[in-house]
């Protein structure tokens, strides 16, 4: 009998994180994660004409931990701006 969890891929949070941002911040250029040397596995959104951000970054000891860091980021962002 097939596992009925469905594993999350990191191509699913960073389509996921790309939503939240463009329904809320506006255009996105990029959403991603790469690794760096010095720092680890760093996850980014970079926006384009946005009156908020530039871009959002956070960093994580593999690449989930960093885009699932970026995620909650975003979402506290955007908590803090529907409660003002």
């Amino acid at each position: 009998m097939p596992d009925s969890k469905c594993k999350k891929t990191d191509s699913d949070r960073i389509m996921r994180i790309f939503e939240l941002c463009e329904e809320h911040f506006g255009y996105v250029r990029f959403v991603g994660v790469k690794y760096h040397s010095r720092i680890g596995w760093v996850a980014k959104v970079q926006f384009n004409d946005s009156i908020y951000f530039e871009n959002l970054t956070a960093d994580g000891d593999n690449s989930t931990d960093a885009l699932r860091k970026l995620k909650n980021r975003v979402k506290k962002i955007i908590n803090r701006y529907n409660t003002v």
